[in-house]
């Protein structure tokens, strides 16, 4: 019996005669949120943009060493931003949006102040795809397996207990 139990598994699913297919599975769709960023690099400096909510996040490294860069003046100008970026935490600054950037490809231009280094960066943020919902579901061959495993789980115990009180019965 436990070998019927064990190999049961086995030639549950292995026949594709009855329409199933031993291609690998379609990836399955993800629900996912994802900011809209932009980056630009010049010799001297490293700059990432990220829109989070009302708030431009910029973020300023040496291209080099990639250090942040601290106590800089960071300006910003394009898709209807014009202002200097406060320094929230080392190497990041942020700049007040007053206004929701519609979808599109808008270019900025950056400007980077930091001792002698002077630069300037133009990078474009991309806000047209921010945000992707898709549905994540399970076909029914997922609870089937499940089931199946369940049931196997279910018919093991089962046998166990009978034999244990077979033996029990008998004294051994």
């Amino acid at each position: 019996m436990t070998l019927v139990t064990f190999s049961l598994p086995v030639w549950a699913g292995g026949d594709s005669s009855d329409g199933h297919s031993h291609e690998a599975p379609a990836p399955l769709p993800v629900s996912q949120s994802v900011t809209p960023r932009a980056a630009a690099t010049t010799e001297e400096f490293e700059v990432v943009t990220s829109l989070e909510g009302k708030k431009l996040v910029v973020y300023v490294d040496r291209f080099a060493s990639n250090e942040p860069v601290t106590q800089a003046k960071v300006e910003i100008e394009g898709a209807g931003l014009k202002g200097v970026a406060s320094e929230t935490t080392p190497g990041t600054y942020v700049l007040d949006v007053a206004t929701p950037l519609p979808p599109a490809k808008h270019p900025l231009t950056i400007s980077v102040e930091a001792g002698d280094s002077v630069d300037l960066l133009t990078a474009t943020l991309d806000t047209s795809a921010s945000v992707t919902n898709e549905v994540h579901t399970h076909g029914w061959s997922e609870w089937a397996v499940w089931v199946l495993a369940g049931a196997l789980l279910l018919v093991a115990g089962i046998l166990f207990a009978a034999r244990r009180r077979k033996r029990a019965k008998k004294g051994i």
